[in-house]
């Protein structure tokens, strides 16, 4: 070799070993952010889950809190619907129905059911935001969703003393399942009119106009 050898650094000779340590630390970090969000992720869903309200129960634990209640001699009175927007037709209406008895439990159509039911673009509240603003009202006692068209299993969950309907119902209007489980359990049907001038519908059409 002549006088002008290159020598190489004596660090070249580990660089395979540095890229390797180097790539370990970035996949360490990478993992580390990972279990983080995962964590945070979960704590988070906790403290959802806590900050839910008691009223909220699941359709299969309805039927062993209504028995009790029932066992205690309490009067339960029950309606059910969408409930998409809450507006103070549906507050008036919910009193009402409370009114009739020692408590009211209100059966809530996920959102699938409203989607089906009501058409493209609803709902326009997700079902776990319309069961914790149900939940707060002072009028309802408590709040389950159910999945299907129909309140058929929510009725026989709830076997109520009073079943509330809007007035735009009539006993021949009703479903004839769920008819046909009202009259088994020998419930009595009360029909509320509605507040008129109040509806998710008009609200929904008045919003749209201010925008256009």
């Amino acid at each position: 070799m002549g006088p002008w050898r290159i020598l190489k650094p004596r660090w070249a000779s580990d660089l395979p070993t540095l890229r390797f340590v180097f790539l370990f630390v970035i996949l360490g970090r990478a993992l580390r952010k990972s279990v983080k969000g995962e964590l945070r992720l979960t704590r988070n869903l906790k403290m959802s889950e806590k900050e839910m309200s008691p009223k909220i129960v699941e359709l299969e634990e309805l039927s062993d809190r209504c028995e009790k209640l029932r066992s205690a001699g309490k009067k339960i009175v029950a309606t059910n619907g969408c409930f998409d927007l809450l507006h103070v037709g549906h507050v008036r209406y919910l009193q009402a129905a409370r009114a009739l008895g020692d408590l009211l439990v209100v059966g809530l159509n996920g959102d699938r059911s409203v989607h089906e039911l009501k058409g493209a673009g609803r709902p326009i509240t997700t079902q776990r935001d319309r069961a914790e603003i149900l939940a707060a009202l002072a009028c309802v006692d408590l709040v389950t969703v159910f999945p299907d068209l129909r309140a058929a299993k929510f009725l026989a969950a709830v076997r109520p003393t009073i079943y509330v309907k809007g007035g735009d119902y009539t006993p021949r209007t009703l479903d004839a399942e769920e008819l046909a489980i009202l009259k088994e359990i020998e419930t009595a049907i009360r029909l509320i009119p509605f507040e008129t001038g109040y509806s998710t519908s008009g609200l929904i059409e008045r919003i749209c106009k201010t925008r256009s």
